[in-house]
């Protein structure tokens, strides 16, 4: 069994993604501003989360057939494809090759939502640096699906000392509430830009003390600013429905093999990140490739 170490995302000036078995035993650092959208993310070293060794081994089983209704995150109404967003036709010409720039999962896993459209799902944390300088490239990636797509979105947990449980349950908590879509760029800021939900001490030099993290209170009223009730929030949050959206998710992002974020994953069968594509651009076309694939049944 592959032995768990603790757990931490660093700069982005030192990984390419915030991984589930990096090294802690340095101080982290403030990430480097969001850029645009645009710059592609190439690595100088190898990739710090390669997406073609297994995930950990979990705790628990990791579950392999569909969730409850109940129990699966809602697909997100963001980035609801243009009238002009047109089904391409799949041709393999070379260009994406299984095993190199995406990964087949195997078994292939339930979608996270009950869509008969292709899912494709960004496994994510408000909290992960990678995610934050990804977001404008998710963003674009879902308003530019074809119809026959729709985006969803995965929230992990897997980095407690960067608060990713509670981001987490914020996340679900406002999917329930019908707020998540709204706050979505909001959340991000709170974190990287206004502070108000950072784990990070003043300056950036390291991480505050678990005690000193923000609460799901702290998160509600971020939500607020959008319609909800930040009593009703709490309360929701640490409801028996969260509690088993929060656990689902935790098995999905097992059973999907995902070992750092963000990772991307197309109707539970394919896994691919920045790295692997090659960029930010390219992860949208190999993303628009994968759908094209699918629909076609290759």
């Amino acid at each position: 069994m592959l032995k768990r170490l603790p757990l931490l995302c660093v700069s982005l000036l030192a990984l390419a993604a915030c991984s589930n078995n990096s090294d802690t035993s340095g101080a982290a650092q403030s990430p480097a501003p969001t850029p645009a959208a645009s710059a592609p993310a190439q690595p100088a070293t190898a990739p710090a989360t390669p997406a073609t060794a297994p995930a950990p081994a979990a705790t628990g089983t990791a579950a392999t057939t569909p969730a409850s209704d109940s129990a699966k995150p809602d697909a997100a109404p963001a980035g609801t494809p243009s009238a002009a967003a047109k089904t391409e036709p799949f041709v393999d010409d070379g260009k994406w090759v299984e095993g190199k720039n995406y990964f087949r999962i195997e078994p292939a896993q339930p979608k996270i939502t009950n869509t008969d459209k292709v899912e494709v799902v960004e496994v994510f944390s408000y909290g992960c640096p990678a995610c934050n300088q990804f977001h404008p490239t998710v963003n674009q990636l879902a308003s530019s699906l074809p119809a026959n797509a729709v985006m969803a979105y995965l929230p992990a947990s897997f980095i407690p000392q960067e608060n990713w449980p509670m981001l987490q349950r914020a996340f679900l908590t406002a999917q329930a509430l019908g707020v998540a879509d709204k706050a979505n760029d909001a959340m991000y800021d709170a974190v990287w830009k206004s502070g108000e939900l950072t784990s990070y001490k003043p300056g950036g030099q390291g991480l505050k003390p678990m005690s000193a993290l923000p609460t799901l209170e702290d998160a509600a009223k971020v939500y607020a600013k959008f319609g909800a009730d930040p009593k009703e929030f709490v309360a929701v949050a640490s409801s028996f429905t969260i509690n088993t959206k929060a656990k689902r998710a935790d098995e999905l992002v097992k059973a999907y093999g995902v070992e750092g974020t963000p990772t991307m994953i197309v109707d539970g069968k394919y896994r691919y990140d920045v790295t692997s594509a090659g960029g930010y651009p390219q992860i949208i076309e190999l993303t628009k490739w994968l759908i094209a694939k699918e629909a076609a049944g290759k």
